[in-house]
């Protein structure tokens, strides 16, 4: 089944992608969630010709992403976390406590753009946050004891 995504999907594509999915996975899912319509000949020329139009907006949102990701290199986020015997967390570090940091720094990302795996010590780690298709950075942090 072929399908034009009318936004970005996890593991699938991004919007305006023309993509090949299972029938049970667009017609049960990804058509009554609104994350897709079907891609008819008529469906497909529209979108031609929305992209044509889109293509110079395009550019200027990437360059806005390339100036968010040279801001984001230059932040030094530390997080802090309740700490137990040794450098082992109560509980863990995930994206929301990353993007808290970075809302505490002024640069508001939302959650579901940043991949971190789940930090149970102390330490430096890496997250990598996409900020368009085109455009993601690493953005390095520190997960530092908590002052008791």
């Amino acid at each position: 089944m072929e399908l034009i995504l009318k936004q970005d999907v996890e593991n699938l594509g991004f919007k305006d992608d023309v993509v090949t999915v299972k029938n049970g996975y667009g017609r049960n899912f990804l058509i009554p969630q609104g994350q897709a319509i079907l891609a008819t000949s008529s469906a497909k020329k529209v979108l031609a010709e929305n992209l044509k139009q889109r293509a110079f907006k395009e550019k200027k949102i990437v360059d806005d992403a390339n100036k968010i990701a040279e801001a984001l290199k230059a932040l030094e986020i530390k997080i802090a976390a309740k700490v137990g015997t040794g450098d082992k967390l109560f509980g863990s570090v995930n994206n929301i406590n990353v993007a808290e940091a970075l809302e505490k720094e002024g640069q508001t990302i939302d959650k579901k753009f940043i991949t971190v795996t789940t930090i149970k010590r102390t330490g430096k780690y890496n997250a990598t946050i996409r900020l368009h298709r085109e455009v993601s950075v690493d953005l390095a942090f520190e997960v530092i004891a908590q002052a008791k």
